[in-house]
């Protein structure tokens, strides 16, 4: 006995509560006071003896200790505890079933309850899974059969019939956990059958068939007419703690044994139970087709359980149909009008009318699996498989599944046969359509019932199952993927889809949901792509563009996300709702506009993820350009700007890899107001310089490293001495006379006018010109001024940019464009200390790396063929990024320019450093004279032949318009003209004079003067649409001054003011072959002009300007314009 203190009903409560609660803490507590292990078994046990438990209480103590022993079996199966705790649960159930009955502290049920408790431990711990014994616990469950037996062994005894009805399924399950358990005493159990009178002969007679089920199927070898063991004592057969003695062969005399019991045992079917009979044919059917009987005396029997009332029953009935498919031959008709009867009628349950279904589905899968020739039968049934309007919705359901199987088995069967029986039934396509568009009549409500409703769900899922019925899971046949496309079925449910989702808007949601069931399978994926092509097709271009076109955006989404369907439908539909947002735009549409633009902005980003870009690009662009222009909602606009920078400079597969990063920022949650941590690294950026490279385009002809930059000299007048300055312009002439009016005659006196300025008309002419001119040069000071473009190249080395920013190289190096590493959002920011305005920064937002310089070309790693020029030149511009640089020089001086760097790596690192200066020359400023807006077409080249003539005249030392101001445009600035003049000698031959203005000047030629010059270049056809003057070569080389300062006679060039004519000259009158008249305008409001007399063998440069600090570096450039054609 338990040395524990008894506890009370109170407490025993507690504690079972604690332990079903597996709370640690809660157990510590009775750990704490020794209530564990076998002692609190012992407790439980003899507590159930106590007079003063209720029996409440004893019942939920036996559940207690069935649970408490289970676990204990699961901690330690070895234990001795184990053993113990066995035994000791066998004495107290003798002593439980063996006590007389009180009818308070002893009654029938707590026995019953007893003997299935315990019945349970053994089944669950001591036998276990694979009914193997292994000669464990072999004594405590002869013990517990030995008391089975006796409980059992006293027939027609009517007090304790129930009891004993209990313990014959208590060794029901023992044998069936353990088959052949009770085999040696088989014909013990067979007399008590025979003998037993009362309800508890079922238990007798399921016993005895569970024992000879286990005989025949094990193969044990035992006699049951002839068997002398006695059931007690009881003893385990050796063959199963031995595993020998199993799967032997039977005698003759064993087929005879079995026959007489079989045929006893089919005496009782009719005393059954329907629940007892459903046991009972499940063993009898295994028995049958072991001992090869003759399956017609069943079929005889047991024909009758279709037509009676009872669920159980005719389930039995279809289980020995479905076992014994070739007894019943002949009789699928009959067993099928039988289950449509019964799923009609009204006064059965729902449940029975719904198991009737599912049993006629099963049905006819089995006949139609058989032959094609019962497919009739389905065919012929298949219009009593309509729901009728009352029928409730669950039994509607599984009439359109019967009919989606009948109407799928008559458009996808192609054999010969079928298409006979179609024809003798009548039956066609179109009567297949019928079947269908009929069978969904009882649920045609959910044309105006809410997506929610459970008929729409209803008539969803017919559509699903007439869809996918010709291709099931699985259906392992490839070919049977292409039967619901072909099928009439098929078109007609894509056609309703489309019909259904045009003229009610709420159950576009619903269709959504149900071709994402589509999409979501492996095998209907196909369908579900089909099905939205369709309603990409057949749907996009009916619809009506308005607010209400918000309700297709989740179907759309998926036509955007599907890469089978071609975006060019929805690209052209999301155009034409921008411009309808843009036109109905206004003050109560303000939120729906930037509602809608950004769910397009939405979609327009999903067909990014999952289309190429160059099949979006043409369409993608025009929309997302228009949205940036145009679309009210300024975030609308930013963002699209963002999705077209990306979709024209960024490739397709690192577009995704960015779109799909946005979304999974490491360490930063989605919902999170912190800010992502800035991984910059100086010492990484100390040597970008050396990898990374902006390059000019056009190399400068002139590598100066020098500016000439001159302070503002004032010399009392407060201007400067080498350029005047642009001044505001004086008072308007009206405002002056009005002040002028007020004046007294006094202070008119001390007022005196102006001079007047006296001019010819050929002054006068040229002042018009210059005052023409310089009406359409801005001045920088109060609006934009002139800009000048330096075209440069970006690009950066892969393998010293992998190595220092710790960038994953590929085994194979960076032969595959996918390898090489990127960088994104690239900024360049640009400074100078020379005169050049604030220079913008420039933008690139993605840039590939170039490949090693020993490696193969991108794309044809090992290919040893020969590459054109052309093609390479196309293959490096891949990795170069074009940047232009917009300078507003305040003067025009050469200069260097700052450039610096920032951008971000592929995994998150940020690049910040100075690259190489760009230099910016002399050449950088030549730039062509604006031309007014009055002149046009041919009058072009005059007015610049004019213009030059006008400058030249101006910049000469004894111009008649010194004094004579010019307004700029704008009308708040004036300026003069300072001229000056030089000359330059150079010998070089013509011809190479000639390809050096072609090549570099072209643009600034505004006329050329001379026979032989004009001839050759006219031949050459570079310089087009200038003025042109062919006179005589003898004549005078200055034609533009129209006779001042010519020399007809030689050139001398004097070194002296006092040098005579005769001594320390240059004679370069060879050939007179021509003259270049050439006219450069340098921003923001000077002028450089040539005059080049060709020669043969030289060429005289005479120079005039009205900024003389060019001059400085015009004579180098003249050197290096030359020298480069050598």
């Amino acid at each position: 006995m338990s040395s524990l203190k008894p506890l009370s009903p109170q407490e025993w409560e507690s504690l079972i509560d604690d332990y079903q609660t597996n709370s640690t803490q809660r157990l510590q507590k009775w750990a704490s006071l020794n209530y564990t292990g076998i002692s609190l078994l012992d407790l439980s046990l003899s507590s159930l003896s106590r007079k003063d438990f209720s029996l409440s209480v004893k019942l939920n103590l036996i559940v207690f200790i069935e649970e408490y022993l289970q676990s204990c079996f699961e901690e330690d199966q070895e234990s001795e505890a184990c053993s113990l705790g066995l035994t000791r649960l066998v004495d107290s159930l003798r002593g439980v079933v063996q006590a007389p009955i009180d009818g308070v502290s002893v009654t029938l049920l707590l026995k019953e309850q007893f003997l299935v408790c315990v019945t349970s431990v053994f089944v669950s711990c001591v036998i276990g899974i694979d009914g193997n014994l292994g000669g464990q616990f072999v004594k405590q469950l002869e013990g517990l059969i030995e008391l089975l037996f006796s409980v059992i062994n006293r027939p027609n005894h009517g007090v304790d019939r129930q009891t004993r009805a209990v313990g014959c399924e208590c060794l029901r399950e023992l044998e069936r956990a353990c088959p052949c358990l009770l085999a040696q005493v088989a014909g013990n159990l067979w007399s008590l059958c025979q003998s037993e009178r009362t309800h508890a002969a079922q238990s007798y007679v399921l016993l005895l068939a569970q024992v000879i089920h286990g005989v025949v199927v094990s193969g044990a070898n035992v006699s049951i007419v002839n068997s002398s063991m006695p059931l007690v004592p009881y003893n385990v057969p050796e063959f199963l703690i031995n595993d020998g003695g199993l799967g032997k062969e039977f005698s003759d005399s064993n087929y005879k044994e079995f026959r007489r019991v079989m045929a006893f045992l089919l005496e009782w079917p009719q005393y059954m139970t329907p629940f007892g009979l459903l046991e009972f044919m499940t063993l009898i059917m295994t028995l049958a087709a072991v001992l090869e009987l003759q399956t017609s005396l069943l079929k005889v029997q047991f024909s009758g359980l279709i037509y009676t009332y009872d669920p159980l029953l005719c389930h039995t009935f279809l289980g020995m149909y479905s076992r014994f498919l070739d007894a019943f031959d002949g009789q699928e008709n009959e067993i099928a009008n039988r289950l449509v009867l019964i799923s009609r009628e009204a006064q059965h349950s729902l449940v029975f009318r719904l198991l009737a279904l599912h049993w006629l589905q099963g049905v006819i899968e089995l006949v139609s699996s058989k032959e094609v020739g019962k497919k009739k039968i389905v065919v012929k049934m298949s219009l009593s498989f309509y729901p009728s309007v009352f029928d409730p919705l669950a039994l509607k359901s599984l009439k359109l599944d019967l009919l989606a199987y009948s109407s799928i088995l008559l458009d996808t069967d192609r054999s010969k046969v079928m298409i006979n029986m179609k024809g003798e039934l009548g039956l066609d396509s179109s009567n297949v359509v019928s079947l269908f568009k009929d069978g969904l009549v009882s649920v045609s409500s959910f044309n105006w019932l809410p997506p929610w409703s459970t008929e729409t769900a209803v008539a969803f899922r017919a559509f699903h199952k007439f869809l996918i019925g010709a291709s099931l899971h699985y259906d392992t046949d490839s070919s049977s993927a292409k039967v619901p496309k072909d099928s009439t079925i098929f078109h007609t449910v894509q056609n309703m889809l489309v019909e259904m989702a045009l003229e009610f808007q709420g159950l576009v949601p619903v269709i959504v949901a149900f071709i994402d069931r589509l999409l979501a399978c492996y095998k209907h994926r196909w369908l579900g792509e089909h099905l939205l092509q369709t309603f990409d097709k057949s749907l996009v271009s009916k619809l009506k563009v308005d607010y209400r076109l918000v309700s297709y955006f989740p179907l759309f989404d998926r036509i955007a996300g599907t890469d089978t369907v071609p975006p060019g439908g929805i690209i052209e539909l999301f155009a034409k709702l921008m411009m309808f947002l843009v036109e109905k735009h206004g003050p109560d549409t303000g939120l729906k506009s930037w509602s809608q633009g950004s769910k397009v902005l939405g979609m327009c980003r999903t067909m990014l993820l999952h289309h190429h870009s160059s099949r979006l690009f043409l369409g993608l662009s025009r929309l997302l350009a228009f949205i940036s222009l145009y679309f009210p909602d300024l975030e609308v606009r930013d963002s699209a700007r963002i999705y077209l920078r990306l979709l024209i400079c960024v490739p397709g597969k690192r577009l995704r890899h960015i779109l799909n990063f946005g979304d999974r920022v490491p360490g930063i949650s989605p919902f999170s107001d912190q800010a992502p941590q800035i991984l910059h690294d100086p010492k990484k950026s100390k040597t970008i310089s050396s990898y990374i490279h902006l390059e000019r385009v056009f190399p400068l002809l002139v590598k100066q490293s020098w500016s000439l930059s001159l302070p503002t000299l004032s010399f009392g007048s407060g201007k400067p001495s080498y350029i005047e300055s642009i001044q505001d312009s004086e008072p308007p002439p009206e405002q002056t006379e009005v002040d002028s009016q007020n004046l007294s005659e006094t202070e008119r006196v001390y007022h005196p006018q102006e001079p007047l300025r006296v001019m010819d008309s050929k002054v006068s002419e040229i002042v018009g010109i210059l005052r023409q001119h310089f009406l359409s040069i801005p001045d920088y000071r109060h609006m934009a001024g002139l800009k000048i473009r330096i075209l440069c190249t970006l690009r950066f080395e892969s393998e010293p940019f992998a190595r220092t920013w710790g960038v994953n190289v590929p085994a194979n190096g960076f032969n595959e464009e996918d390898s090489l590493p990127a960088i994104y959002a690239t900024v360049l920011i640009f400074s100078s200390s020379a005169p050049y305005g604030i220079v913008p920064s420039y933008h690139i937002p993605f840039l590939l790396g170039e490949p090693s310089r020993n490696a193969s070309p991108v794309g044809q790693a090992g290919s040893q063929e020969i590459i054109p020029i052309e093609d390479k030149s196309q293959e490096e511009i891949r990795f170069k990024a074009s940047v232009t640089i917009e300078l507003e020089p305040r003067e025009p001086v050469p200069g260097m320019i700052d450039v610096s760097i920032e951008s971000n790596t592929e995994n998150g690192q940020i690049i910040r450093g100075q690259l190489q200066s760009i230099t910016v020359g002399i050449e950088d400023m030549f730039l062509k004279a604006i031309i007014p807006e009055e002149v046009k077409g041919h009058a072009v080249s005059d007015y610049y032949f004019a213009l030059f003539s006008a400058l030249w005249e101006a910049c000469g030392t004894s111009a008649s318009t010194g004094r004579e101001t010019f307004s700029l445009k704008g009308g708040k600035g004036v300026t003069a003209i300072s001229g000056t003049r030089s000359v330059k000698l150079l010998e070089v031959p013509a011809q190479l004079v000639i390809e050096a203005v072609e090549r570099h000047l072209a643009p600034f030629v505004v006329s050329i003067i001379g026979g032989p010059l004009v001839s050759i270049v006219k031949d050459g056809g570079i310089i087009s649409d200038i003025f042109w003057k062919d006179v005589d070569s003898d004549s005078s080389a200055d034609v533009t001054t129209s006779g001042t300062n010519m020399d007809s006679g030689p050139l001398y060039l004097k070194y002296t003011e006092d040098e005579d004519d005769r001594g320390g000259h240059i004679n370069v009158n060879k050939k007179n072959m021509g003259c270049f008249l050439i006219l450069i305008f340098l921003p923001p409001r000077f002028h450089l002009l040539f005059q080049m007399e060709v020669t043969d063998v030289a060429t005289l440069v005479r120079i005039r300007t009205d900024h003389w600090p060019c001059l400085a570096y015009i004579d180098d450039y003249l050197e290096a314009l030359f020298s480069a054609q050598r």
